[in-house]
């Protein structure tokens, strides 16, 4: 698959609107020269189908390209129709997608102007990889999808969203799953707030589409431990076992474990995991889940074939 790029936007101040250059210089693990919301994240591109522009271009007067805050608008590419990984190449540039769409909790100026906006839920953000130049007319390639599996971990501490207490057990899953290959693409330390984890949980796997979340924190009995209600939630579908299994195994260290409320859940194609809150607990919750949550992730998304009898 490929496209044609129709137009090079860039704002040089955040809060304006992006306009045409025609061509710039993409910077690796930066984005485009001289745009305002490049930097050291993973929205660092911004890219919207021609065609979508078009059509929605019918409905509204004063379209012109980077009105929706794109960087890139190409022709012949659905992008919201490739998965969070893909690469995409053009010239030198090499780009990877980490996000698909986005929260538009106060609305853009086009938005005001009609009522809608197509970048929320047509527009994709990409990462680069590799520099270079990009111009108007130059061809776009869809080169395929990243392997490497993804992860986000999320810490559910009150104190610890305050910097009240050192976070010792989310940078212990992230450790262990870097040791065992998983690209993390994000950490956080959440308040013990349901709506919030759920808000996130549903982000990391609808745009981001990272394989597995982590949570760690907030799964015992007191008031305040909702990471399982979140957790169920958002989920699509039940994975009870590696919950169970962490349970009975836990059982050899303390018999506490029985105490731990936590769930294991599908949303989509994300694993969705609770760990307990100890840095000694979650290095042995790992120990019992990785080998089998890897295979079932593969399984989720397609990459290997049921377990063999």
């Amino acid at each position: 698959m490929e496209g044609i790029v129709k137009a090079v936007c860039i704002s040089e101040k955040k809060g304006t609107k992006k306009i045409n250059i025609h061509s710039s210089k993409f910077i690796e693990e930066y984005g485009l020269e001289k745009d305002a919301h490049a930097g050291n994240w993973h929205r660092q591109v911004s890219l919207l189908n021609f065609e979508a522009e078009e059509e929605f271009a019918k409905k509204a007067d004063g379209i012109e390209a980077g009105v929706f805050g794109e960087n890139l608008l190409v022709a012949g590419i659905d992008f919201k129709k490739l998965p969070v990984g893909t690469i995409l190449k053009c010239n030198d540039v090499i780009l990877e997608m980490t996000q698909i769409g986005k929260d538009c909790h106060s609305g853009c100026a086009i938005f005001h102007q009609v009522g809608d906006c197509i970048m929320p839920r047509m527009g994709v953000f990409a990462r680069v990889v590799q520099g270079g130049t990009i111009g108007e007319g130059d061809v776009m390639k869809v080169e395929g999808k990243n392997p490497v599996l993804t992860a986000a971990v999320i810490t559910m501490s009150d104190k610890g969203s305050m910097n009240q207490r050192e976070d010792r057990s989310g940078p212990a899953i992230v450790e262990i799953l870097k040791e065992a290959g998983y690209n993390v693409v994000e950490t956080m330390i959440l308040p013990d707030e349901q709506k919030i984890l759920e808000r996130h949980l549903k982000r990391l796997a609808d745009q981001r589409q990272v394989n597995v979340i982590l949570t760690t924190g907030g799964t015992g009995f007191s008031m305040r431990d909702t990471t399982p209600e979140a957790t169920y939630a958002v989920m699509t579908r039940n994975a009870p076992g590696i919950a169970e299994a962490i349970r009975y195994e836990s059982m050899k260290y303390t018999k506490r474990a029985m105490l731990s409320r936590g769930a294991s859940v599908i949303r989509n194609q994300t694993l969705i995991v609770n760990l307990p809150g100890s840095p000694k607990a979650v290095k042995e919750s790992m120990e019992i889940i990785l080998d089998s949550m890897k295979h079932g992730i593969e399984i989720l998304i397609g990459s290997a074939g049921e377990c063999a009898r």
